[in-house]
């Protein structure tokens, strides 16, 4: 069973607070087969941030099992920075294989 919209934007959790605060809005367009189609609107539009944030949206979403991808619809996510978080979290998989409180 795949996300609704409502569950989406609670998922992206402290971003929230920074778009509410500079009138940004995420739109969920689609949540079809586990890939997540979104934009960010109103305040966004313009917003030298509005990368970072797509970003920290998409690292909190594909965290999630049932997410497959996140595709900002208007481009606000560069391919660069898509490539940057799956990589992180790649290496973030293979660093949990060693155990909670190992240092390394």
């Amino acid at each position: 069973m795949g996300l609704s919209a409502d569950e989406i934007l609670a998922e992206i959790g402290p971003v929230q607070e920074i778009l509410d605060a500079h009138d940004g809005v995420v739109t969920v367009h689609d949540t079809s087969d586990g890939n997540i189609m979104l934009s960010l609107d109103g305040g966004c539009n313009g917003c030298s941030s509005t990368p970072m944030t797509a970003m920290q949206i998409y690292y909190s979403l594909k965290k999630l099992d049932n997410v497959n991808d996140v595709i900002f619809v208007n481009g606000e996510l560069p391919e660069y920075m898509r490539t940057f978080i799956n990589q992180k979290m790649e290496k973030e998989a293979g660093d949990s294989s060693q155990g909670p409180g190992e240092i390394v």
